[in-house]
């Protein structure tokens, strides 16, 4: 894919794919499937809730040196929202690294702990559609809710990491040369099974789809 659609030759920093999986299949969804994401996402949520296919992923690189570091994290699926006005909420995050992650400030994924539930209390008190309220909130977006201090995900290629939607995160910075290689990730967004009917339950009670 990124030997078809390739960066510009002079390009650093993130660059991003978005397949789509049309109902022929797709490899990225075959590989979803083969490598038990679904399985191990399956043991986060409740019992009574399976995981839908996702139905595109994010093929996301950082090519070095890119010294960027991310002053505020952002939430996805808000600019844009889905065609009907819905903010475009999923249940996890799930990011398989397909390059090593296990040193810090290499296209690391930055997380701010604990901001799903503070994040979720900001919504209880304001009601589910003040999500899409991106106007009330600092840029990002992101609501003004405590951040505390981020940390780096760090990790050895084939891992995954899954994290909640409401989960404060950035892309980070890549201080390697240029040599060095790019960080590769593929992302799927996935809904726990029924989540679009109940999304505002979802984001009022950060653990109402979780064991």
């Amino acid at each position: 894919m990124m030997e078809q659609q390739p960066p510009a030759g002079d390009h650093v920093g993130p660059y991003f794919l978005w397949p789509s999986f049309p109902s022929t299949g797709h490899p990225l969804l075959d590989f979803y499937r083969e490598t038990g994401i679904r399985e191990l996402a399956t043991q986060l949520l409740r019992t009574d809730l399976a995981v839908q296919d996702p139905v595109f992923a994010q093929v996301a690189t950082t090519i070095p040196p890119w010294p960027h570091r991310p002053g505020r994290p952002h939430v996805d699926g808000l600019t844009p929202g889905e065609a009907d006005g819905r903010p475009g909420t999923f249940s996890l995050l799930a990011g398989v690294w397909l390059t090593d992650h296990d040193r810090r400030h290499r296209g690391n994924l930055w997380v701010w702990p604990g901001t799903h539930l503070r994040f979720g209390q900001y919504l209880a008190e304001r009601g589910a559609d003040a999500l899409a309220c991106v106007e009330d909130m600092d840029p990002g977006p992101y609501p003004k809710i405590e951040l505390g201090e981020p940390t780096q995900a760090v990790g050895s290629a084939g891992s995954v990491l899954f994290a909640h939607y409401l989960l404060a995160h950035n892309i980070g910075d890549y201080e390697g040369a240029a040599d060095e290689g790019r960080r590769e990730t593929v992302y799927y967004r996935l809904r726990a099974s029924g989540h679009r009917d109940r999304w505002r339950e979802a984001v009022t009670d950060p653990l109402a789809e979780f064991r």
